[in-house]
């Protein structure tokens, strides 16, 4: 039963995050018009990630991500079948906000915005692309174990906060760059419903890298094992 609350609590978490955030962005296509352009949709993002750590945190870590996922199961902080159920859990409930906001939405934004679908600039190069998304998840995962794991940082209470407030900065430092996806669930949805596979790989091995990097280097010397 507690797996099953955990489980549950991952797909409503990522649900939570892949609804504000691809909404957001088919707000903001001329076919509905409601502006706020880059800032809407880091607000978005992180403002619902912040809700969804704070709500599910207790209940599965509130991962909502198959990255951080990854980077936890690589620190042995989560076990190899339970992580498994959790990155199919996250990839379902982001192709289920993905149809949910293809049905509210005109058929115009949905074209207009890709469904929410993170891809790079023009100019941007798959060097560029691996670095960006790695970066952004690296300092995602910083502040999950800093302010989710870390008992110093959990004192604090505000784990909600500052994990909602980097994937919102993030956003702002480089989402017209590559889409700042930083979880492959967010780009899974999309491209599943969209059928748009352009650089999906790439959305999974730039976050993959900068969680798994992250998760070592807190887990190994920043974390306090006294």
């Amino acid at each position: 039963m507690a797996n099953s609350r955990a489980y549950l609590a991952e797909f409503l978490g990522t649900f939570f995050l892949c609804f504000a955030g691809i909404a957001a962005i088919l707000s903001g296509t001329p076919a509905v018009g409601a502006g706020g352009g880059l800032v809407a949709i880091a607000l978005a993002h992180g403002l619902a990630l912040s809700v969804a750590v704070s709500v599910f945190g207790g209940i599965s870590g509130a991962h909502f991500n198959p990255a951080i996922t990854i980077g936890m199961a690589v620190t042995r902080r989560i076990g190899p079948a339970a992580a498994a159920v959790y990155i199919v859990v996250q990839l379902a409930a982001a192709v289920v906000a993905t149809l949910v906001c293809r049905a509210i939405f005109p058929p115009e934004a949905a074209a207009q915005g890709l469904l929410g679908l993170p891809l790079p600039q023009a100019w941007v190069s798959t060097a560029s692309l691996l670095l960006a998304e790695s970066v952004m998840t690296f300092l995602l995962m910083i502040a999950v174990y800093g302010t989710a794991i870390d008992e110093r940082g959990r004192a604090v209470k505000i784990g909600g906060f500052g994990i909602g407030l980097t994937f919102a900065f993030n956003i702002l430092a480089a989402g017209a760059v590559t889409g700042a996806s930083m979880n492959p669930a967010r780009s899974f949805g999309p491209a599943l419903v969209s059928g748009i596979w352009s650089f999906h790989i790439y959305y999974w091995i730039g976050p993959i890298i900068g969680a798994t990097l992250a998760a070592l280097l807190y887990e190994r010397v920043l974390l306090d094992r006294r």
